[in-house]
């Protein structure tokens, strides 16, 4: 079974997270987003300590096709540098059937 990796992303809004987790999962490559609204991130950026309203989209795809599922959202991304984390799972401590679901709905290249 392919490896599973979780990747990490904030947003300016729920809308625009919802409209690049519908390009990707039409592009088949993720299985799954969870969009979460009504976080505030605290940051510097350009020497100053900036604010802003944000959401968290968690991406859950395979090992095979995070390169294309970050290249793609950084390309759909409003922001000049967006925060796009990928993680691993660690599969000994994940429900094996998720693990599984993932990889028949994340498509090859």
């Amino acid at each position: 079974m392919d490896s599973t990796r979780l990747v990490y992303t904030t947003w300016p809004d729920a809308e625009s997270a919802r409209t690049a987790a519908g390009a990707v999962l039409e592009e088949g490559l993720c299985a799954c987003v969870n969009i979460l609204p009504g976080m505030t991130s605290l940051y510097r950026w350009e020497g100053r300590m900036e604010s802003a309203g944000e959401c968290v989209a968690l991406f859950k795809t395979t090992s095979v096709r995070c390169a294309a599922l970050s290249a793609r959202l950084s390309a759909l991304h409003p922001y000049e540098v967006p925060a796009i984390l990928a993680l691993p799972v660690d599969a000994a401590a994940s429900h094996a059937g998720f693990l599984a679901w993932i990889g028949q709905q994340v498509r090859d290249a």
